[in-house]
């Protein structure tokens, strides 16, 4: 890791704790049938990659789920808890964690996230840390409802590396997902799975060779 320069970070379950079987219990409750294959860490239903995109709003997605689950009645306040249940939150030493790395490294944020979500961590921020955002974090954080892009398409690295004048060999992006670093490595990328939980982020950046 001694040419690394550029550190790319992915939020979910490497930052942010999050949990898909408490969404998936959740959303099976709202009635969705086969929920595994509706909506599971390594493939889901297409409604999310939509969402995750901005293809479609909230209220679409929210249709959506009621035409899953075959309940026209769901309000627009079950769906969203049902869809929030799997965001768990971030440790305080998480966060020290990324300021010291920031110190030494261009750091950058880049997240499948969705308008739903997102609101749901920006309040979630502001109560728990009393910050607006991830903006003192990184040096730019990029979500992919806002760039109309997701992991693990080639083209959002790209972007990332382009408008920050990255060079992706000096460049790193981490990421628990493995479908994830295919798209960066396409792109030039050093790649790292995230192993561990997002409260251990410290120890294992320097477990692998990452100074701070």
């Amino acid at each position: 890791m001694q040419k690394i320069k550029n550190i790319i970070f992915d939020y979910g379950n490497v930052i942010f704790e999050i949990d898909f079987r408490i969404a998936q219990n959740a959303l099976a409750q709202l009635g969705i049938p086969d929920v595994d294959t509706f909506f599971g860490h390594k493939g889901h239903n297409n409604l999310f990659d939509l969402l995750e995109t901005g293809a479609i709003t909230t209220a679409e997605f929210r249709d959506g789920i009621r035409s899953a689950a075959q309940k026209n009645g769901l309000s627009d306040q079950e769906i969203d808890a049902a869809w929030n249940s799997l965001l768990i939150g971030v440790e305080p030493q998480t966060q020290e964690v990324l300021l010291q790395v920031k110190e030494n490294y261009r750091t950058f944020l880049l997240s499948n996230t969705n308008q739903i979500h997102f609101d749901y961590i920006m309040q979630y921020l502001q109560d728990e840390f009393q910050v607006p955002d991830n903006s003192h974090l990184f040096e730019k954080a990029y979500y992919s409802h806002e760039m109309k892009l997701r992991k693990p398409h080639v083209e959002i690295f790209q972007q990332v590396l382009q408008e920050n004048n990255l060079d992706p060999a000096e460049t790193l992006f981490i990421d628990d997902s493995p479908q994830h670093l295919v798209g960066a490595k396409a792109a030039g990328l050093h790649t790292l799975l995230m192993t561990e939980k997002p409260a251990h982020l410290g120890s294992f950046l320097k477990n692998n060779g990452i100074n701070f």
